[in-house]
């Protein structure tokens, strides 16, 4: 609890840092998710009590439509009054499952709706253009090998910095990865990425490596997610790519060019972790509903009233 969280009533911030705790040791979620879940509801539990809210359970709809109101007041700008809402709507969902609240008063309570923006995805002939590094440089060979690897299963940055050199399955050419929610997952790689893998792993032990995790830094460390960020730029400029390069796109180049060439949006979702198909959408540029009729109407286990 912070110095200034110490000044608001202890029947707002006890339950708080009971949710956080909850986040942390139960839904084991990652560090950097529950400190922006504690970033949010602090600046709610401020305003609240500024309103003069002593307890949660005097919260109701009229209430959190006044702190949406005062959020907007303050300068937060749509998403990121989505991003506070959504952290209200869930530690409200909690004490009604802890039998603190009998029922959650954010429940319906709208928020401006926010624009998606789409990360331009690369055509094939950039993503070749990227990934043509050709040097005996070992650093150079970790990151086309990263490249590779990012491209060719669509894995997030969290979850590449993750894997370890045990989540490889060398002989089938797949990978185990710690996805979003703590959901695991194994994604199949092509040829080329274990290629280059291999190439990294022969080079590896150059490194002095300090634990098992696959791609290192130079200093024999876990490679941070930061380091991996600069690189990729670093390598767009060095390759002459003309867009930014940064992992997102490259996953969302993965998702395009295999929804573009299977029409399979089921198996893209899997591929990808997403738990719903709405998700997976957001990364194509196809017509979901289109799809999904067609799977629909197609798939034999997909017409739904049948057993």
């Amino acid at each position: 609890m912070t110095a200034a969280d110490a000044a608001l009533p202890l029947a707002l911030t006890a339950p708080v840092e009971r949710f956080l705790r909850h986040l942390q040791h139960e839904r084991r979620l990652s560090p950097l998710t529950v400190k922006n879940y504690r970033h949010q509801l602090a600046a709610l539990m401020a305003l609240a009590a500024k309103g003069g809210l002593a307890d949660w359970a005097q919260l109701d709809p009229t209430r959190v439509r006044a702190l949406v109101a005062n959020s907007k007041r303050g300068g937060l700008e749509s998403a990121s009054l989505a991003l506070r809402m959504s952290a209200l709507r869930s530690f409200l969902d909690w004490l009604v499952s802890q039998g603190e609240l009998p029922a959650n008063p954010a429940k319906g309570i709208s928020t401006p709706r926010t624009a998606r923006h789409l990360p331009k995805n690369m055509d094939v002939d950039e993503v070749d253009q990227l990934l043509g590094i050709d040097l005996s440089d070992p650093l150079a060979i970790r990151d086309r090998a990263m490249l590779e690897l990012m491209y060719g299963a669509g894995l997030r940055l969290a979850e590449t910095v993750g894997i370890d050199c045990r989540h490889i399955d060398w002989v089938g050419g797949e990978v185990w990865v710690l996805g979003k929610g703590s959901k695991e997952r194994k994604v199949p790689f092509g040829q080329t990425a274990l290629r280059w893998l291999e190439q990294w792993r022969a080079l590896r032990d150059q490194f002095n490596p300090q634990d098992d995790a696959l791609f290192l830094s130079k200093l024999g460390k876990r490679i941070s997610a930061r380091n991996v960020q600069k690189r990729f730029a670093e390598w767009g400029v060095k390759q002459g790519v003309n867009s930014h390069i940064h992992p997102h796109k490259l996953r969302h180049s993965f998702a395009t060019h295999m929804l573009e060439s299977s029409g399979d949006l089921r198996a893209v979702q899997e591929l990808l972790g997403h738990a719903n198909l709405s998700t997976t959408q957001i990364y194509t540029h196809l017509d979901f509903q289109h799809l999904a009729s067609v799977y629909d109407a197609a798939h034999p286990r997909a017409k739904r009233g049948k057993s």
